[in-house]
């Protein structure tokens, strides 16, 4: 009877796979639509350029659109960390992901939970520091106080990234 039982709870891991497709086509749609918003800022740059009209806040829309695909971009790379991970935690190691070119990979090693947490935190930290200067584009600054709290904000996420880094090596 135990063995049984033990066997079909150990088959339950399979439950995973759910998340790890699921994740994978989170992933493939937000690469999709991040696609489709670089395309659309391509477009509205050449029509721009064409007609010669400049909007007033062209480059920031620009860039705005930029950044909001890289935004969309990095958090696809975190759907993809988190099904690979989750796919190595509790199904198999993934074969293919071993070897590239001769070389052993170790972008998606991952052999618990706290290096599945660790790699995507950072990501997810990222995908907060590119939404910061997302936002800090779209600011109206009306004074020296205003610009003083964007230097310090900047400094802070500056220092926040330092100590990061500093972390993830040790």
């Amino acid at each position: 009877m135990e063995k049984i039982f033990e066997s079909s709870l150990w088959a339950t891991r399979f439950m995973v796979l759910l998340a790890v497709i699921f994740g994978i086509l989170g992933a493939v749609i937000l690469f999709i639509v991040a696609s489709f918003d670089v395309y659309d800022t391509a477009k509205f740059v050449l029509n721009t350029y064409a007609t010669h009209a400049h909007p007033q806040n062209f480059h920031d829309d620009v860039v705005g659109g930029i950044i909001g695909a890289v935004d969309l971009y990095l958090i696809g790379v975190v759907m993809l960390i988190f099904a690979f991970g989750l796919y190595e935690l509790f199904i198999s190691e993934i074969d293919p992901a071993k070897e590239v070119d001769g070389k052993v990979s170790k972008i998606l090693a991952i052999h618990s939970l706290d290096q599945l947490k660790d790699k995507i935190s950072k990501v997810i930290v990222m995908v907060l520091v590119v939404g910061f200067f997302q936002k800090v584009g779209h600011t109206q600054y009306t004074g020296a106080l205003d610009m003083l709290y964007f230097a310090l904000s900047i400094t802070a996420v500056a220092v926040g990234l330092f100590f990061l880094n500093k972390v993830g090596k040790h």
